[in-house]
């Protein structure tokens, strides 16, 4: 992997490249089977989604749940995704499908973070 300098990375650092996140509040409902969850959005990106995590949600990597987000009066996007990590404050999760008619939506609310990758460090 390279960096945006020409210096390659090959992830042993901790260092990788994610796909920006924009910071924006709102509120999330979070659906999986008969559980439901009220939430707030720390940050949102192309590619996924990190949550503030709910109390009581005992849910776990790699489950599938439907995320529905409302932003302003007339922004409703309503997607599946993943959960791809847990922390004990937040759940990261990934998209795993979109439906066609809230892609540009999606786009249009990110702007130009949908196209920026930004470095981030994993710590273990």
């Amino acid at each position: 992997m390279t960096t945006r300098d020409g210096h390659a990375t090959d992830g042993s650092d901790g260092e990788h490249l994610r796909p920006a996140r924009m910071r924006i509040k709102t509120t999330v409902l979070m659906s999986h089977g008969e559980e439901s969850h009220s939430t707030d959005l720390i940050d949102i990106s192309a590619t996924g989604a990190l949550l503030r995590r709910p109390g009581g949600w005992n849910g776990q990597p790699g489950q599938s749940w439907v995320l529905d987000m409302i932003f302003g009066g007339d922004l409703h996007i309503h997607l599946e995704a993943k959960v791809a990590r847990v922390s004990e404050r937040h759940i990261g999760f990934a998209y795993t499908h979109i439906p066609e008619d809230k892609q540009v939506p999606l786009w249009n609310l990110l702007g130009g973070y949908a196209d920026i990758l930004e470095m981030w460090h994993h710590h273990e």
